[in-house]
């Protein structure tokens, strides 16, 4: 016979709490009872946007029986599929390359010609948790590639006081959900330290690295969007890459601009993303944005993962609706190219834009509002906004929280209709 036991978490509970369900879990899975079973109750496991409705408020269900866990199908946690760049030929030979490989090529190439650059964070000595820094302490030393405390406040801290000192200073912050402590250093330090000393000191060689965005089972702490905070504060540039390509090419635009940077890297691309990347350093320009696929009839904005799941709603929006889309990666947030997405939007008479970000005060606000200011009398239709919703970003339930495709194509057919 089989048995079965329900966690059930309805309301904010005691850290201990969660800590006893997981304890349990880990208990089921590994310990006495081989045979045990996980099954988290989530639309990603059933493999089906369709089934979304099926699923009550159950969080976590563990099911003891003679069946082999590893029969089971494994969770799938992509809600896109990534498509490839063409090959660049403008950079000289390339490699094949993951995104966190990108990074990496990126990093060599500056410690490689600047004596001055130094790459500190949490664990980025052994290679990170993602691996963006593996092998460099090795090839560098340990001044150059180095550990800090666990505290982001005191990693910024020390990165505008070494770049304020001359040196190209990259800091990582482990989890971008986690650089809020060091938002009184970024806005409050970095951002203003040229303004306020009217120009006799400035740390325009820091560049903040974090990883962003969700990755299919991060929860609220490891999967958070937190571009628009950044977006707000004059005096930082704000970059957000969606391939091995443009990862590597605007990251050392980051490291190289007079300007203090913060480059959020996609961790759902981290392995999933593979491109030939060049091998020697080149720079992808900032504050332009990429028209990837050019169209009539509809404007389609976003940037990072969020590009992947747009491209195949364009195709989507071809093949079931004959509606032509044009697909614009913004790649710089801050500051963004309003000329690019206007021109487009004069053209196509209709935008949507789409960010895995909370919709209120996201960064696709600052756009609608920029465009309806400037193509008014273009727009065939209300600008529309395919965002995450105002909630915690949920754990099992990021299926139903992430602005997938289907939500993308409702949007764009009611932008007809209209």
């Amino acid at each position: 016979t089989s048995s079965t036991k329900c966690f059930l978490v309805s309301q904010p509970q005691q850290i201990y709490t969660t800590a006893t369900m997981a304890a349990a879990a880990r208990f089921l899975l590994r310990g006495g009872a081989q045979n045990s079973k996980l099954s988290a109750v989530s639309a990603v496991n059933s493999g089906s946007y369709h089934h979304h409705h099926r699923f009550g408020p159950t969080l976590l269900t563990v099911s003891c029986d003679t069946h082999d866990a590893r029969s089971q199908p494994r969770r799938h946690a992509a809600h896109f599929t990534f498509q490839p760049d063409p090959v660049p030929t403008q950079y000289g030979p390339t490699q094949k390359m993951n995104l966190f490989q990108a990074v990496t090529s990126a990093l060599d190439n500056t410690l490689a010609s600047d004596p001055t650059a130094v790459i500190f964070g949490e664990d980025v000595a052994f290679g990170g948790v993602f691996r963006c820094t593996v092998g460099l302490r090795d090839k560098y030393g340990k001044d150059r590639v180095f550990n800090t405390p666990l505290c982001e406040q005191g990693i910024v801290g020390f990165g505008i006081g070494a770049a304020v000192a001359g040196a190209t200073a990259i800091a990582e912050i482990q989890f971008a959900d986690y650089i809020y402590p060091a938002f009184d250093q970024i806005v409050n330090e970095a951002a203003k330290y040229r303004y306020r000393s009217g120009n006799l000191f400035d740390c325009g060689k820091l560049t903040i690295r974090a990883p962003w965005g969700c990755v299919g089972h991060g929860s609220l702490y490891h999967s958070q969007s937190p571009e628009a905070f950044f977006a707000h504060c004059p005096g930082v540039k704000v970059v957000i890459p969606r391939s091995p390509v443009q990862a590597k090419g605007l990251l050392l635009a980051c490291i190289a601009d007079p300007n203090p940077c913060i480059f959020f890297e996609p961790k759902i691309l981290y392995r999933a993303a593979v491109e030939q990347v060049p091998v020697e350093p080149f720079v992808v320009p900032l504050s332009q944005a990429e028209v990837l696929e050019e169209g009539s009839d509809v404007t389609l904005v976003a940037w990072g993962t969020q590009i992947h799941v747009m491209r195949e709603v364009a195709r989507m929006a071809q093949e079931k609706l004959g509606v032509s889309c044009e697909l614009i990666d913004l790649q710089t947030i801050l500051p963004w190219d309003t000329e690019t997405v206007c021109k487009s939007v004069v053209k196509t008479g209709r935008l949507l834009i789409s960010h895995e970000a909370p919709v209120t005060g996201g960064f696709a606000a600052e756009i609608s509002a920029t465009v309806q200011e400037q193509c008014f009398l273009n727009l065939e239709a209300p600008i529309a906004r395919v965002c995450g919703y105002d909630t915690p970003f949920p754990h099992i339930f990021e299926p139903f929280y992430i602005p997938d495709k289907w939500k993308c194509f409702e949007a764009i057919k009611k932008m007809l209709n209209f």
